[in-house]
C-alpha cells in the first residue's frame, strides 16, 4: 500500500513540488502515523476483543509554520492516503462552529455537563480528526478547548492539526488567557510538534509577479486567470476540461456549488456569486473553505444593480476577514468599479479593501480570521 512519504516523493519526481527538508521530515512523521493507524485494530473488531486492554492510540501531530509552507498540502496527502474507516477532516473554524452548535443542542436535552456527550458523539464518528488552520481568537472557543480535546484524547482519538502559530502563541494576549493555558500544555504533552517554517512561501511563490486584478473582462483576462489557477494548484493545463467541482455546506443546511474547486482554490463567476440570491452565510462558507478565490466577469456597478453591488460588498468583507487571496477580472479598476450614484460613497471602503488585498503585506498573511 502506498504511503505518505512515497506519494510526497513521487510529487517531487513529477516536478509538482520542490524538495524541502522540513516538508520531507513532516512526510516521514505522517508516514509513520499512517502505518500506526492502519495497524491498530478498530474498536469492536475481533482483535480488539481478544486484547486484554485497549492498545494505546497513535500519538498525534501539530504542524506549524508560516503561510504557504505546505502544511495543508501535507495534511491533504496524509488524509487521502491513510486507509481507515473512521476519519474526518475539517477547517478548524468550521469544526468549532459545529462544536458550539452541538453544545447548544446538548444543553437542551441534558441537565448536566454538555461537553461529555459532544465528545462521545465526535469520537464515535472518527478515531482520526484532522484540522486545518488551528487558530483561537475568541473566548468562547478558548474556554472549552482544553476540556473538549482532553475528552477526545481520552476517547482514543488521534488528532493531526496545522497552524500558522507555535503552540505557545495560540490565543496570545487573549481575554482570560489563563483558562486556555491547559490546552497549550495538552498539545505539547500529547502531540508531537513539527515545524515547517522555512523561508519560502510556496503559495506566494507560485503566483510570482502575477497580476491579481485584470481589466477589462475578456479573453486575455480569462487566460491570465486560468494560468494563475493552474500555477496555484499544480494542475496540468492539459486537464483543464476535468477540473473538479464541489458542493460545500452553508450554515442553515444549504449547499453552494463551486464550479472549480481544487487544493484550496475556488473559481466563480460574478453572476453566480452576486446576481443570485446569496448572503453572508454563503460568503463566509467560501472564505473559511478556500485560501484563494478567483472571480471572473465583475461588471461596473451602480444604483441600477444595487443588489448585486451590496452582495459584492458583503463578499469582499468576508474574504478580507479571512485573509483570502483574491484574483479577479473586471470591467474597471477597483477605484472606478462604482463610479457614481447612490451607494458610491459607501463603496469606498470596499475599494480600499480591494486595493489592500493586492499588497504584499496582505498576501503574506495566513488564511483565517485575525
Amino acid at each position: 500500500m502506498t504511503g505518505v512519504l512515497a506519494r510526497y516523493e513521487a510529487l517531487i519526481a513529477a516536478g509538482e513540488l520542490r524538495a524541502d527538508p522540513d516538508q520531507r521530515a513532516a512526510a516521514v512523521r505522517l508516514d509513520t502515523l499512517q502505518q500506526q493507524l492502519e495497524a491498530a485494530p478498530e474498536r469492536g473488531s475481533t482483535l480488539w476483543r481478544l486484547l486484554r486492554k485497549a492498545p494505546e492510540p497513535p500519538r498525534g501531530l501539530y504542524m506549524w509554520g508560516g503561510v504557504g509552507r505546505g502544511k495543508s498540502m501535507l495534511m491533504d496527502l496524509f488524509f487521502d492516503t491513510v486507509k481507515i474507516p473512521r476519519k474526518a477532516r475539517a477547517h478548524f473554524h468550521e469544526f468549532m462552529l459545529d462544536v458550539h452548535a452541538r453544545l447548544a443542542e446538548a444543553r437542551k436535552s441534558e441537565t448536566g455537563d454538555p461537553i461529555p456527550p459532544v465528545v462521545e458523539a465526535l469520537a464515535e464518528n472518527a478515531r482520526l480528526l484532522c484540522f486545518d488552520e488551528m487558530v483561537v481568537n475568541n473566548m468562547a472557543d478558548a474556554a472549552i478547548m482544553s476540556r473538549l480535546f482532553t475528552g477526545l484524547l481520552e476517547k482514543r482519538v488521534t488528532i493531526v492539526t496545522t497552524s500558522n502559530r507555535v503552540p505557545d502563541d495560540l490565543y496570545k494576549d487573549g481575554l482570560n488567557r489563563q483558562l486556555f493555558l491547559p490546552f497549550i500544555d495538552l498539545i505539547k504533552d500529547r502531540l508531537d510538534v513539527q515545524t515547517l517554517n522555512g523561508p519560502t512561501d510556496y503559495r506566494r511563490d507560485r503566483l510570482g509577479d502575477a497580476t491579481l486584478w485584470h481589466c477589462p473582462n475578456g479573453d486575455e483576462a480569462t487566460a491570465a486567470l486560468s494560468t494563475a489557477f493552474f500555477r496555484l494548484t499544480d494542475y496540468p493545463p492539459s486537464d483543464r476540461a476535468h477540473v473538479p467541482s464541489e458542493d460545500i455546506a452553508v450554515q442553515g443546511g444549504r449547499t453552494l456549488h463551486v464550479p472549480k474547486s481544487l487544493k484550496g482554490v475556488a473559481v466563480f463567476s460574478f453572476k453566480r456569486l452576486c446576481a443570485e440570491a446569496r448572503g453572508a452565510p454563503d460568503y463566509l462558507a467560501i472564505a473559511r473553505k478556500y485560501h484563494s478565490v478567483i472571480i471572473v466577469g465583475i461588471p461596473v456597478l451602480g444604483p441600477e444593480n444595487r443588489n448585486e453591488a451590496a452582495r459584492f460588498v458583503t463578499l469582499i468583507d468576508s474574504l478580507y476577514e479571512y485573509k483570502v487571496k483574491l484574483l479577479a477580472s473586471a470591467d474597471a479598476e477597483p477605484a472606478q468599479l462604482y463610479p457614481q450614484g447612490d451607494g458610491a460613497f459607501e463603496f469606498e471602503r470596499t475599494v480600499s479593501r480591494l486595493m489592500e488585498m493586492q499588497s504584499d503585506d496582505y498576501l503574506a498573511l495566513g488564511h483565517g480570521p485575525k
